[in-house]
């Protein structure tokens, strides 16, 4: 029975981190990251990374834990956010596949003083540029798929916790180190990655569609068998 809950809790975790982690894309977004604060020496880039890695955190939490009253407040369905959330993934998946390569190193309208920066750090550098709407739809998502038991929503709390504490460490690491990493990967390794990531974003997009209309089904079948 141990061995069960913590296959289910490592299956919960590795799906939601993923899924969150694809669509943010942190290490392919450090470089826009790193445009936005060039002119800003290492330290003071490193206190904005933290600052948007807070902010981050906070998005996270928020759609994770009260994305579904927020839902039911408006009363959508979680069939319907999830198809919604999961197109919104797939097209994001899908563009990126498509885009054209980004240009490292052009960074000549992005020498702005450490103040402009700190304004900035919400928005745009937080939502929409770190954590947009796809994230939010994802991350609303993942909090509506909790078990119903006590235990298992405790645990399913506790996962959650910890994929946005990983995905906001990850988030921190990748644009504290953007510099090193402009330097060190360049436009070839970044467009590998970036193609990777967006492959997989795809593939957590589709699957999020298949749960959403799989439970529009059983919804019309359960209907249909009380008629």
């Amino acid at each position: 029975m141990t061995d069960l809950l913590a296959s289910r809790w490592i299956g919960e975790f590795l799906f939601g981190f993923g899924a969150l982690f694809s669509i943010i894309n942190p290490y392919g977004l450090a470089f826009i990251f790193l445009d936005r604060t060039m002119g800003l020496s290492e330290a003071e880039r490193a206190g904005i990374a933290l600052r948007v890695a807070a902010y981050a955190f906070c998005v996270l939490l928020t759609s994770l834990f009260l994305g579904t009253q927020i839902l039911n407040f408006f009363g959508i369905t979680m069939p319907a956010l999830r198809i919604a959330g999961g197109l919104v993934v797939a097209a994001t998946g899908w563009s990126m596949l498509h885009a054209a390569p980004a240009a490292i190193g052009t960074h000549a309208t992005s020498t702005v003083g450490f103040e402009t920066v700190q304004k900035m750090a919400f928005f745009p550098l937080t939502i929409p540029l770190t954590t947009g709407p796809g994230t939010i739809a994802t991350a609303i998502a993942i909090g509506t798929a909790r078990p119903s038991d006590l235990d298992g929503r405790f645990s399913s709390y506790v996962v959650s916790f910890l994929i946005a504490s990983v995905v906001t460490a990850a988030i921190y690491h990748a644009y504290r180190k953007s510099s090193a990493m402009a330097r060190l990967f360049g436009e070839e390794g970044t467009s590998v990655v970036t193609r990777l990531s967006a492959f997989l974003l795809l593939c957590i997009g589709v699957q999020i569609i298949v749960i959403g209309v799989t439970e529009v089904a059983r919804s019309i079948a359960v209907v249909g068998l009380t008629i």
